[in-house]
């Protein structure tokens, strides 16, 4: 990564602009053109420096639902079982982990009630028991990566 790229990334992770040009005006920003900034954007989203680009919502104001789940999923049927946690739409994270619950994910959706029926549409297309552990209280992190020190 250069400068420019550093630079990029500082002003997308927090302050992307909402705008109908939005890489014109990062391009601005950085002394680019709006082309190279989305040929950068690309690059460093193809090379998974840029895991993913989207909108952050504080769902809990807006009245949805989240919580964690974990399931405890034989090997034969890892695959089939993430394909289908990750077919739902208000999946937000998906995690294997080294423990009996080896996989664990997040998931968020209108109502608890939309909530415990997704849960129980992965568990029966794949048969495999899913923990609902909602939140008591909620600790919110937020993490910008400053490229530029």
């Amino acid at each position: 990564m250069d400068d420019y790229d550093k630079k990029i990334l500082d002003i997308i992770q927090s302050h992307f602009p909402l705008a109908s040009r939005p890489y014109q005006e990062v391009g601005e920003q950085v002394g680019l053109s709006e082309a190279e900034v989305l040929e950068r954007v690309r690059a460093l989203k193809q090379s998974g420096v840029i895991r993913r680009m989207g909108a952050n919502f504080n769902s809990h104001t807006l009245g949805w639902q989240s919580t964690l789940c974990a399931a405890s999923v034989p090997e034969d049927k890892l695959d089939a079982f993430v394909a289908e946690v990750n077919r739902h739409d208000g999946v937000t994270h998906n995690y294997l982990r080294e423990n009996e619950f080896n996989v664990w994910f997040a998931l968020i959706a209108p109502d608890m009630d939309a909530v415990e029926a997704i849960l129980a549409s992965i568990t029966a297309a794949t048969g495999v028991k899913i923990l609902n552990l909602p939140a008591e209280k909620l600790f919110k992190i937020k993490v910008d990566f400053k490229m530029d020190k």
